[in-house]
């Protein structure tokens, strides 16, 4: 079963399905994140976002990461998803968004993020886990934290 965050879904109200991929982009102890600009002030969030109809979800994370945070990056496995029901001001609709987590190497930077009002922040994987605005998003970093290390895997990229 797949876990819910956030407030639940309100009787009456439709939700469209919104898929999205994000990434949990570890390297050295830090993690990458995304600064967004919202009517409320600046959020801390995973990068990623939605998948577009007829784009699959590496390709879809893939691009969210460059948009938001101006990095290349390369994904190694799929970890977790969580759903939430909220309201997308941007779409003016309600969504149920299923979102998929990735554990992801950061690359190159290219230049600063490309989608207006993000940019990128490294932060101590540790610190992290009180920044990240989304319950799902704070859990999935939580549980990779907690996970079991293997001796023989490097410590940034351990069995989950």
């Amino acid at each position: 079963m797949i876990p819910r965050y956030g407030t639940p879904p309100r009787r009456g109200t439709v939700y469209r399905a919104r898929p999205g991929a994000y990434a949990l982009l570890i390297r050295d102890d830090r993690i990458l994140l995304t600064v967004q600009e919202t009517r409320e002030g600046e959020e801390v969030q995973l990068p990623g976002g939605g998948i577009d109809p007829g784009e699959s979800a590496r390709p879809a994370l893939l691009r969210e990461i460059l948009e938001e945070t101006g990095y290349s990056a390369t994904i190694l496995r799929r970890l977790t998803a969580w759903r939430e029901f909220t309201w997308m001001p941007d779409y003016e609709r309600h969504a149920e968004k299923l979102c998929h987590v990735y554990l992801a190497r950061p690359g190159l930077r290219l230049g600063p993020a490309r989608e207006t009002g993000h940019h990128a922040l490294w932060l101590p994987v540790a610190a992290a886990r009180e920044r990240i605005a989304q319950e799902g998003g704070r859990r999935a970093l939580a549980r990779w934290l907690d996970r079991p290390r293997q001796a023989t895997a490097p410590a940034a990229f351990g069995r989950w």
